[in-house]
């Protein structure tokens, strides 16, 4: 495989001092977390999902889920206080994040976005997220994205 990118994410997680691994993969169209788990030889619990969503009103925030569940919309938007949830068309969410679908990353989002991060994601030791780039992703503690982004815990897994 060729060398990790250099991304808005990367570029974060070091001016941070954050300690992180890279790891690439094959990219599969449409693969998802299930895809770069196997490539990666991890659980699909700790590869983390960075999926763009918005409110009723079209304001966008970012939720961070395993890759093994989906993400309860109506329970979402309970716990943030808005009548509902939705993820955003594709080109919504690349306009929002900067990142083209597949490689969204929570760190170095084109605009600030509120992120909600299901609670036992920060129970993990290691969690794997989208580093800024198609077929590649970073290792890190799930502690220290707290250290370098507000993540508001929610319980919404499903």
């Amino acid at each position: 495989m060729s060398k990790a990118p250099s991304t808005n994410a990367t570029r974060i997680l070091k001016q941070a001092g954050i300690a992180y691994t890279e790891h690439l993969y094959r990219f599969e169209e449409h693969g998802g977390t299930r895809v770069s788990a196997r490539e990666l030889g991890v659980d699909e619990h700790a590869v983390i999902k960075t999926l763009v969503m918005e409110d009723e009103r079209g304001a966008p925030l970012i939720t961070l889920m395993h890759g093994d569940r989906d993400v309860s919309t109506k329970e979402l938007a309970r716990q943030i206080g808005v009548r509902s949830v939705q993820p955003c068309q594709p080109e919504v969410a690349q306009r929002h994040s900067g990142y083209r679908v597949g490689s969204t990353s929570p760190l170095g989002t084109k605009k600030l976005l509120p992120i909600y991060g299901e609670a036992t994601i920060f129970d993990l030791g290691r969690v794997y997220l989208n580093g800024g780039s198609r077929g590649f992703l970073v290792g890190l503690d799930p502690k220290d994205l707290e250290k370098v982004m507000k993540v508001n815990r929610v319980s919404v897994a499903i």
